[in-house]
């Protein structure tokens, strides 16, 4: 006993380093190390051996692993203070660049027209992506007939053999956002529908999956007037500029009746867009009074309520806002773009004609 413990006491003094010592470990005390060995010995020994050879052996091997423990900890404090010895750090050098992030403009466009229009009055509704077919068409006065409907335009959700169940679609706009406000709230009712729509439509100017802002007001005495000085307001606080000239073309839309599509002075020069003044038109938004069908679907009563409806491409906006020339550039992996185009800040026009962050 004496031998094992002057020689495995004297290698863990002498350990250089982790490894070695992990090494005397299971040379003594491993599964297969000598002080195991002399255990597996207790069982051929007498009653009185044992007595005598046991508790010599546990105080042993419990004293071998002390010694581990101990010569570990020092190596470790002895490690430490080396690197405190060798390694320093200057606290007056400069602070690390660290990358600036900015909202991407889609997210910008939808802060700025969410605070705009809620100064007009409007809250916001949210709707779920995959939607009803009743929701997203019928409700809506889009008959089964319609373009829209058809598998080349619209994403429909997989349906497996014998499920009955009535078909689900990406939606096509938020427009159904609207009828399940009017399911949820009645009427009156002020809302604008922002959100993430589907379309199987891919080039410069659109892709599979875009962002739309619906608008919409129901009460009892609302008209085209009301609907044009909403979209002037939104206009003028949106680009940023003092006066703005809106041109309602009569055009045809299943969910409202009139129906018109809305164009904004502007001009083109040197490549610049210029909002509100010039001698061009150039297409906004589509608009109109809500077909009584969509009022009636929405389960309030179109003999007393009317109201109006809009919808606006978010994507579009912020194109047209921060001159981005190709739709397809917002979902380019490559972030320097936003440099570019100069997109840095989350600066949002009010109403008031500054700017509130």
């Amino acid at each position: 006993m004496d031998d094992l413990k002057a020689k495995y006491l004297g290698q863990i003094a002498e350990a250089g380093d982790e490894n070695a010592l992990e090494a005397i470990r299971v040379a003594a005390v491993g599964k297969k190390g000598e002080v195991a060995l002399k255990m597996r010995e207790l069982g051929k020994m007498t009653p009185e051996e044992r007595q005598v050879a046991g508790p010599a052996l546990n105080a042993l091997k419990e004293e071998i692993n002390s010694a581990l423990a101990a010569k570990k900890a020092a190596l470790a404090d002895a490690a430490l203070d080396e690197r405190l010895r060798t390694e320093w750090l200057d606290v007056t050098l400069p602070g690390r660049p660290r990358g600036q992030g900015t909202l991407h403009p889609v997210s910008q466009a939808s802060e700025e027209l969410t605070a705009i229009f809620a100064e007009l009055g409007f809250s916001v509704a949210e709707g779920p992506r995959i939607e009803t077919d009743w929701h997203n068409f019928d409700a809506l006065n889009i008959p089964g007939h319609h373009p829209a409907r058809a598998e080349m335009d619209t994403f429909y959700m997989h349906r497996a053999p014998g499920d009955n169940r009535p078909p689900h679609v990406l939606r096509t706009h938020t427009s159904p956002v609207q009828i399940r406000s009017m399911e949820l709230q009645g009427a009156p009712i002020r809302v604008i529908c922002p959100g993430g729509v589907y379309r199987a439509d891919y080039d410069q100017t659109h892709t599979p999956m875009f962002h739309q802002v619906e608008g919409l007001a129901i009460d009892k005495d609302i008209s085209m007037a009301n609907l044009k000085w909403v979209l002037e307001e939104f206009v003028k606080a949106f680009f940023e500029v003092d006066d703005v000239e809106l041109r309602f073309r009569a055009s045809h839309f299943p969910f409202t009746e009139p129906s018109a599509e809305v164009d904004i002075r502007c001009s083109w020069e040197g490549g610049q867009l210029k909002i509100g003044e010039g001698d061009d038109w150039m297409e906004i938004l589509g608009s109109g009074m809500v077909h009584p069908k969509v009022i009636a679907a929405g389960g309030i009563d179109p003999e007393v309520y009317q109201g109006f409806a809009f919808g606006i491409g978010i994507d579009r906006l912020a194109m047209l806002k921060y001159g981005i020339p190709d739709l397809r550039a917002f979902f380019d992996s490559d972030l320097r773009w936003l440099r570019h185009y100069g997109f840095a800040a989350l600066d949002m026009p009010n109403l008031h004609g500054g700017l509130s962050r």
